[in-house]
């Protein structure tokens, strides 16, 4: 990378004149930044109907409407409907969250019984070119930046296996510049010699490069879309290849249509208007689920978290109650959808909700770069470490999360596939 493109890799006291004034006009004047619903150079645009389907539904969402009654009959219903579904997200269903939980428990039971999944995610590179402004990683914010090597990314790997961790989700900073498609993945090559399940959260590609991923051990495939309301996304993206909205809203069909056998998503809840954003989120996954009935999806449910330079991110209104309801009301409405709860939430809540609604969470995680042997071993790291991306609020082992769930009454899973 040249130095004109890393310029924006560093503290903005530090910044070139010119990088100063791109980042002032970028915050201040509207008029600088790129459409956001046009898509880039490269990008491609594949015939499907589904944002236009959720995007609707969202907008025309008053959930203010919703009445007891809509709640008590949408609970009484055998199956959820998306007006059922639109009543349990409203305020009207707070009192009912009781009620909420119990259908949701023995829904969880029904489809999962008392599994619980567990996997770690893997921050392989730091690097980004996209301004968002929320993000640890986003490209004016100073932090230590690095990158790891292809040894560097297998003795991470080695130290997490020997915990007996089966799965495995890969991240980086979303620039093509430093990680490129063949560095992620010649990681998952390396990732399928020690885990039984890979997954990749990484920038949007074309459907080609899914496919090359898939061939290089990739089973499933993770995007936020952090907020399906376009008008806020738009003020929160404000350079990159993130700020395509409808380029990364149909990120995980692209997947699927390259032989992924999953993918998931969400919005960042707190963002934006969160009952709006949970409403695209399930839709999302219901419309991709009419659509590719054989897919694996799973929904998850972020909340902001505190970043390196801004201690003050969190998310607006929603507080664990309105969480607990959103993925009560997940599991109602997507009985067979996985829902994974992130270590952004305390050991308190997440002990809680396996129990009624979720069936995968993180273990032993980290959201740095390079500090996993620090971390599961307790021995200084051999590898570089960078700044993660966000605060975490639960720093359990995977030993101990797995001691944890066992003690909840809960079966742990590490790998439920055959591979021949």
């Amino acid at each position: 990378m040249s130095n004109q493109d890393n310029q924006y890799f560093i503290d903005s006291d530090e910044l070139s004149e010119s990088a100063l004034k791109k980042k002032h006009s970028l915050e201040n004047d509207p008029s600088s930044r790129t459409n956001h619903m046009e898509y880039m150079e490269g990008m491609e645009h594949i015939k499907s109907d589904i944002m236009d389907k959720v995007l609707s539904e969202m907008e025309s969402y008053d959930y203010n409407s919703y009445t007891a009654r809509d709640v008590s009959r949408a609970l009484a219903h055998d199956t959820c409907s998306v007006e059922d579904f639109k009543a349990l997200l409203s305020p009207a269903a707070a009192p009912f969250l009781e009620k909420m939980a119990e259908k949701a428990r023995l829904e969880t039971q029904k489809h999962f019984g008392n599994t619980v999944y567990l996997f770690t995610p893997l921050y392989i590179a730091n690097y980004c070119e996209n301004y968002c402004v929320y993000c640890g990683f986003n490209c004016y914010n100073k932090i230590r930046r690095v990158k790891l090597d292809m040894e560097q990314i297998e003795h991470e790997m080695q130290v997490i296996a020997d915990s007996g961790m089966e799965e495995i989700l890969i991240l980086t900073g979303e620039s093509k510049a430093w990680s490129d498609i063949k560095y992620i993945g010649e990681a998952c090559k390396i990732a399928r010699k020690y885990f039984r399940m890979v997954g990749v959260e990484i920038y949007p590609v074309n459907t080609e490069d899914y496919r090359y991923l898939h061939e290089c051990g990739v089973d499933y495939v993770t995007v936020f879309q952090e907020t399906y309301n376009s008008d806020r996304y738009e003020e929160l993206h404000l350079m990159g290849h993130k700020r395509v909205f409808p380029y990364r809203f149909e990120a995980q069909e692209r997947a699927l249509m390259a032989g992924m056998r999953g993918v998931a998503g969400s919005a960042l809840l707190g963002l934006s208007d969160f009952r709006k954003d949970a409403l695209a989120s399930a839709l999302h996954m219901y419309y991709l689920q009419r659509k590719y009935p054989a897919a694996e999806l799973s929904l998850s449910c972020p909340r902001l978290r505190p970043i390196i330079n801004n201690d003050t991110i969190n998310p607006l209104d929603v507080h664990e109650k309105e969480l607990c309801q959103i993925l009560c009301a997940y599991r109602i409405f997507l009985p067979f959808c996985g829902i994974t709860v992130s270590s952004r939430e305390s050991e308190e809540f997440r002990n809680g909700i396996v129990k009624i609604a979720a069936t995968k969470i993180s273990a032993g995680v980290s959201t740095g770069i390079g500090d996993h042997e620090s971390k599961y071993t307790g021995k200084e790291s051999e590898s570089a470490e960078g700044d993660e991306q966000f605060e975490i609020c639960d720093n359990r082992s995977f030993g101990q999360m797995y001691k944890d769930m066992s003690d909840e009454g809960l079966q742990p899973v590490l790998n439920d596939y055959l591979y021949v």
